[in-house]
């Protein structure tokens, strides 16, 4: 599982028209899914990604996880975190999860982030999506459950 998380003073999804989500001072987090990810990896990117120290404290260091500031999380599924890019020009998308798969560990993340007390919202699953965000840093952190970065 893959994620790019952005440290954001506001975010918002919409689709087909129809805005999904929004979330105030906190997170947008843009997560893709891998064939062989499962809901281990699910659970390691939840607990990981809500307790990143990077909000300042009161002495502006990068200190305080979303979960000590009360923040909101903006989830937004995207497998096009799980391309390949490396050969040729056209990325491929083979090490995707297969659509059920994905949206089943992508809700089990969603569901974990809400049960630790974060407000969370989301996009919608397979469709196409507008995100809208202010990106406060700019902090963009990228995490990958099998730690490959």
């Amino acid at each position: 599982m893959r994620a790019v998380v952005q440290r954001t003073l506001t975010s918002s999804v919409t689709s087909e028209g129809v805005e999904t989500g929004r979330a105030g001072l906190g997170l947008t987090v843009l997560l893709g899914v891998a064939q062989d990810d499962d809901e281990k990896d699910a659970l390691y990117m939840a607990e990981k990604i809500a307790n990143l120290r990077i909000f300042e404290d009161d002495k502006g260091k990068m200190n305080r996880s979303l979960v000590d500031i009360g923040g909101d999380m903006l989830v937004v599924s995207q497998f096009t975190l799980c391309g390949d890019a490396r050969h040729g020009r056209r990325p491929s998308f083979t090490e995707a999860a297969p659509p059920e798969l994905a949206e089943s560990l992508y809700e089990k993340f969603v569901s974990a982030v809400s049960a630790m007390g974060i407000r969370t919202a989301t996009g919608r699953f397979r469709t196409e999506m507008v995100v809208s965000l202010e990106n406060h840093g700019p902090v963009t952190i990228l995490v990958d459950s099998k730690k490959l970065f």
